[in-house]
């Protein structure tokens, strides 16, 4: 499954990363490819790009094999990296002398892809060589949108890019979604791009949205992903929902996220709201990875008036402050 999208900062690494952790902590032998010459996603895992011996570029120039060069993912069982250096960026040099240049990454990881139920590929930002390559190897293509209004101008341009794809490389590459990141639901804005996007290309806004939060920036520094560095975060519970959704088969109409709406669960019950992940628990029937709302005596959801202070009760946001429950919705 390749990410994709030309424009930068849209959150492709860290979609690509953290879909990799989820899946692998559902069970799935994972292998993340890393495709974009500065080397983000390499960084993210862990690893020093400037000290990694062998990469990507070494398998396009034809000095290794896929398999010399992939790394365990340290603490996660169950996750691989074929990483990358800046050298792939002479790769697409090189790659425009080659025949059959655009089926290079797929030869490459033929080898390989019986080790593994999921391939993630992290492609660069730009319509180039190395993306292309990407989409060549991939059976499906996911596409992260930041929720802002320069951000899906190129969704059209990639689908030009996906649909010579599939003429000329990859008949059978699939579209399977729009994983909108950096999602503000308080603002009209988000909602209005996601609706827009969705109408005009009529490709499906996979759900849940991942919203905006400080822990994805604070994630990579120590080397892992926000379901490790905060995993009852929001952006957490995004993407643990989204790598069911994805695991389901391509045009499947099961929803993932159905079994994890809990039912509401009385204010003072001992069971905190907002958005956390919990053990299925009998006594409240909360399934793990609920959000959980508070209600009043009589079941019915609370109303807060804003101009109040939401009642006086708060719940804490992913960045570490209080945030009135009033402005608290589900995943």
């Amino acid at each position: 499954m390749a990410v994709a999208n030309q424009k930068g900062g849209v959150a492709k690494t860290t979609t690509v990363h953290s879909l990799g952790v989820a899946s692998a902590q559902l069970g799935r032998r994972v292998l993340l490819v890393d495709l974009d010459p500065q080397a983000c996603l390499t960084y993210s895992l862990g690893f020093d790009p400037d000290r990694v011996e062998r990469s990507l570029h070494d398998v396009f120039v034809q000095r290794a094999e896929m398999a010399d060069i992939i790394l365990p993912i340290p603490e996660v069982e169950g996750l691989d990296l074929a990483p990358a250096t800046i050298d792939l960026a002479g790769s697409e040099v090189h790659l425009l002398t080659r025949t059959g240049r655009e089926h290079v990454l797929a030869r490459g990881l033929a080898p390989v892809l019986e080790r593994y139920d999921l391939v993630l590929i992290d492609c660069p930002p730009s319509l180039g060589v190395l993306t292309i390559n990407g989409l060549t190897a991939a059976h499906s293509v996911v596409i992260p949108l930041q929720c802002e209004a320069l951000s899906h101008r190129g969704v059209g341009q990639l689908m030009e890019t996906i649909e010579d794809v599939r003429a000329f490389a990859n008949a059978d590459l699939a579209v399977r979604g729009i994983i909108a990141t950096m999602y503000d639901s308080r603002t009209k804005h988000s909602r209005t791009i996601v609706e827009e996007v969705e109408e005009r290309y009529g490709i499906p806004v996979l759900q849940p949205p991942v919203r905006k939060s400080i822990r994805f920036a604070e994630a990579p520094a120590q080397g892992k992903s926000i379901l490790q560095h905060a995993p009852t975060s929001a952006g957490a519970v995004a993407y643990r929902h989204l790598a069911q959704v994805l695991m389901a088969p391509s045009g499947s109409t099961v929803d993932a996220l159905a079994e994890t709406v809990g039912n509401p669960v009385q204010v003072g019950s001992g069971i905190p709201t907002g958005f956390d992940v919990f053990a299925d628990d009998p006594a409240t029937n909360v399934p793990l990875g609920a959000v959980v709302h508070p209600v009043d005596a009589r079941g019915e959801p609370e109303r807060f008036d804003p101009a109040d202070g939401a009642g006086g009760q708060s719940v804490q946001s992913d960045d570490g402050n209080l945030a009135p429950l009033s402005v608290v919705e589900t995943a």
